[in-house]
């Protein structure tokens, strides 16, 4: 099978240690392991959007990022199209690609299959989207997301550690991201107190704030207003009752 690819080009809408000033290398592609209802990318990861593209034309592209001065490869929604991405990058580093790698994935992943990404992928970045099961099987059709999250995450880890920096640009290790819901479906303090607890306390996590509901948020009625300000700082503040020096907005 071929890679299908959205779009591919500097992104400077990422986090500060992923942009820099060359911006993040993003390959968007299409389809995702994850159906959220509140997707702000649904067109791409659920409608379909984008196209087919040879390998080599892939491995081109990820060239051409390095070329334009970008900081990483970060390939969005990544999972469901490894096979086919681990042999584009093996032939964009036959011609030269030395860009670090970031898997910008969702979260649900197979410990199996992350296993076989050990040495390719240098920046894990999980969205860690929910610490209770329950809700992501409603919103996400991802029933058992917070067992296999944490599972994948510990991998994650064991692989590349805790986020190192060099220069202000991330270069290898654990970057989390975890989006605040409204009425606190998204069980934030199960993720807070895991990330703590079992991974590590220098663990870095951007905690985001910009959910608003689209796709089809507003068919659930809890999921069709943006969280209060409040409920963000608060969900801020238990990161650092939990210990987490390096969680907050990034």
């Amino acid at each position: 099978m071929r890679p299908w690819v959205a779009s591919v080009g500097p992104h400077h809408g990422e986090e500060r240690v992923l942009v820099g000033g060359g911006g993040s290398g993003t390959v968007f592609l299409t389809g995702c392991v994850l159906r959220c209802a509140f997707c702000q990318n649904y067109d791409i990861s659920q409608a379909g959007a984008g196209e087919e593209a040879p390998v080599s034309q892939l491995a081109r592209w990820l060239l051409a990022l390095q070329n334009m001065g970008c900081h990483n490869v970060n390939f969005v929604t990544p999972t469901h199209q490894a096979p086919q991405l681990i042999e584009a990058l093996a032939k964009a580093r036959e011609q030269g690609l030395r860009l670090p790698v970031v898997w910008n994935c969702g979260g649900y992943e197979s410990v199996e299959a992350l296993k076989l990404l050990e040495g390719t992928v240098d920046v894990y970045m999980p969205d860690i989207k929910y610490g209770d099961s329950r809700a992501a099987e409603t919103y996400s059709a991802a029933p058992g997301y917070w067992e296999v999250a944490q599972e994948a995450v510990r991998e994650m880890h064991r692989q590349v550690g805790d986020l190192r920096v060099e220069g202000g640009i991330a270069v290898r290790g654990l970057l989390v991201r975890h989006l605040v819901l409204p009425e606190e479906l998204a069980a934030s303090a199960n993720v807070l107190r895991f990330l703590a607890e079992e991974i590590s306390t220098d663990t870095f996590v951007n905690i985001m704030a910009q959910y608003h509901p689209c796709h089809r948020a507003r068919v659930y009625p809890e999921l069709a207003r943006r969280p209060t300000p409040e409920a963000f700082r608060q969900v801020v503040a238990l990161a650092g009752q939990w210990g987490l020096t390096r969680a907050g907005p990034h």
